[in-house]
């Protein structure tokens, strides 16, 4: 199956892409998808090897900040199962759980963020789902197309 595309939105007074580059290994769980649709992207689509492309939301302007690689796929979300966490729900069980999480590693930071008006001057970009007016989703598809666009604006050097 051909590798897939994906834009993992985060707010970054919660969790940063500079979090994510202050872990071991640079790697860490997606926790806190508690929307259904993301939920079932994470669960049936995202696989081992894709590529994400992080987005910073809730900064002015929004922009995409880096991207990460998929290294673990579906599993139970543990923070669904603790009481402390903003994250629990009640509701979920360890035999029945409701929400998922992935392991991403970070592959690299942009030198500079792309600010989503830049990203609306790409005729390229045109049909990609985070530009799309009301467009809220944590988790989105990317096509092959507008990935390599996106690297090529941010001057990625890596595939």
């Amino acid at each position: 199956m051909p590798k897939r595309y994906w834009l993992f939105k985060t707010e970054p007074e919660t969790y940063s892409i500079q979090d994510l580059a202050g872990k071991p290994r640079k790697t860490d769980m997606w926790e806190g998808i508690r929307n259904y649709q993301a939920r079932n992207f994470l669960r049936d689509q995202v696989k081992k090897g894709d590529g994400v492309l992080i987005h910073h939301s809730r900064i002015d302007p929004p922009a995409v900040v880096g991207r990460a690689e998929v290294v673990r796929e579906a599993f139970p979300d543990p923070t669904q199962f603790d009481p402390r966490s903003k994250y629990h729900d009640p509701a979920s069980t360890e035999s029945a759980p409701r929400w998922v999480t992935v392991e991403v590693r970070l592959v690299e930071i942009f030198p500079e963020p792309l600010p989503m008006p830049r990203l609306r001057e790409v005729d390229a970009l045109r049909g990609m789902l985070l530009l799309k007016k009301g467009m809220r989703l944590s988790i989105q598809p990317v096509t092959e197309a507008e990935w390599k666009t996106v690297l090529g604006l941010a001057g990625s050097k890596r595939p």
